[in-house]
């Protein structure tokens, strides 16, 4: 427990630094000369799509307005049984057209490639089903450009997402390989043809632990490891990265946590190579998704990612430990199996010996209280911070009373969501155990209209 107190105290206080120095810049200064083509490096932003019909028009009118010179958006329907090609070519007008398309890596057959008489620079590709893995790798394979950058279905990114997210990339010529942004939950916001409108905050309790989670996975965890690039993980909903490198370390690869797998290998390989490259967080570009709402479609989520976490883990276990590859095989590995992975396994542990010993009369009351006060302080004084980062940094929620009610649930975390969770993602565990692959769907609301 005091380890992990150290460790999270030590994130706070880099991301609080961070964020000190950086929160006053101007929002569009830095980024002006970007809108220059000849400056800026073209994107291909893939978007693999199952079953997503209910919010994918949405997510591509939002990628379509976007503030950047020079990209090309490539949707892949990976065999979809709902009408999501359906919707698609209603509403873009798309028309089946020729396009040469280089198999670099290995994918399941693509049956037609559709273009947008409208949006030039819209493209669909309707494939087998094979996942998503293998529907990215379909779209690196079909992609023109550089670099290119993973867009979940069901995503709306901000206008000038690109621009910051891109920026670092760019003037750091070659030495950054991949770079991710924010992840923040668009349920409650009002979201009109792929615009931001208002952003809101839903009354579900289970969507608002869902919003704090977010922000002190992003704005304290994401942001101080990334800080010592020692950051394993760029959200498969938002990641930016360099296709020579991601087509050298192998593409993507078919598991529950595809996102997670490939930055641990982009890692491993720069490291193979004795080349100092840097996988970065940028907290300011930001990408809004749909949050589960249902106590079922989240568990299903909560394992799928942790089941996701060990075989990621699992696949390049030499690394622990190792100094071959510095600080990832010294610091991150050991961080991501200890505190991610095995985190709740002890603190579930912890719950079932807490009830045990209160029925069998060998608890040490006064002691346990005190250890449970501290860390229920300590655990809502991370969750409170980090609301108090998002709202003295980025102020993406206008409504006071948006985050009095973030605030609140925060200091409620420790008795009711972190239990819960604690136990889904010890499910998770189970099933990588049992080799279970499901990938657990979730039913879909749409998050624009």
């Amino acid at each position: 427990m005091a380890g992990v107190v150290v460790f999270y105290t030590f994130l706070l206080a880099v991301s609080f630094v961070h964020l000190r120095r950086t929160h006053r810049l101007d929002d569009w200064e830095p980024y002006e000369e970007l809108l220059d083509v000849s400056y800026a490096k073209p994107v291909s932003i893939l978007v693999p799509a199952y079953n997503e019909e209910a919010g994918i028009v949405g997510s591509i009118r939002s990628l379509l307005s976007i503030e950047y010179p020079q990209y090309e958006v490539i949707v892949i329907n990976d065999g979809s049984t709902d009408r999501t090609l359906e919707k698609l070519i209603e509403h873009f007008g798309l028309r089946p057209v020729y396009r040469v398309i280089r198999r670099q890596l290995e994918a399941k057959e693509i049956k037609m490639v559709y273009r947008s008489p409208a949006y030039p620079h819209l493209f669909v590709l309707d494939k087998e089903n094979g996942g998503k893995a293998d529907a990215l790798n379909a779209g690196i394979n079909a992609s023109r450009y550089p670099y290119i950058c993973s867009i979940d279905g069901d995503s709306v990114l901000e206008r000038r997402a690109f621009l910051k997210v891109m920026k670092p990339m760019i003037e750091a010529d070659g030495e950054v390989i991949a770079s991710g942004g924010s992840i923040r939950i668009a349920n409650g916001c009002r979201i009109e043809r792929g615009d931001i409108v208002k952003v809101g905050l839903s009354r579900r309790p289970l969507v608002i632990m869902q919003t704090i989670e977010y922000l002190r996975a992003f704005l304290l965890g994401r942001l101080g490891l990334s800080r010592h690039n020692l950051l394993l993980i760029v959200s498969g909903a938002f990641g930016v990265f360099s296709k020579q490198w991601v087509i050298e370390a192998g593409g993507y690869a078919d598991t529950a946590g595809e996102d997670m797998e490939l930055v641990v290998r982009l890692h491993r390989l720069a490291r193979e190579k004795n080349e100092e490259k840097k996988i970065i967080y940028i907290p300011d570009p930001v990408c809004w998704t749909e949050a589960p709402e249902t106590y079922g479609d989240l568990r299903k989520q909560r394992r799928r990612w942790h089941r996701g976490l060990l075989e990621s883990l699992w696949r390049h276990r030499t690394l622990l430990f190792n100094p071959k590859y510095g600080s990832i095989g010294l610091l991150s590995f050991p961080y991501f199996w200890f505190i991610e992975f095995l985190g709740p396994v002890v603190e579930l542990a912890g719950y079932i010996v807490m009830v045990l010993s209160l029925f069998l009369g060998s608890l040490y009351i006064e002691f346990a209280l005190l250890l449970l006060v501290v860390s229920v302080l300590y655990g809502s004084l991370l969750s409170a911070a980090a609301v108090l980062l998002e709202e003295w940094t980025e102020r993406k929620f206008p409504n006071v009373s948006d985050f009095v009610w973030l605030f609140f649930f925060s200091l409620t975390e420790t008795f009711w969501y972190r239990p819960l969770t604690a136990w889904w993602r010890c499910e998770g565990i189970i099933d990588a155990i049992r080799r279970r692959k499901q990938w657990g769907s979730m039913k879909r609301k749409g998050v624009s209209v």
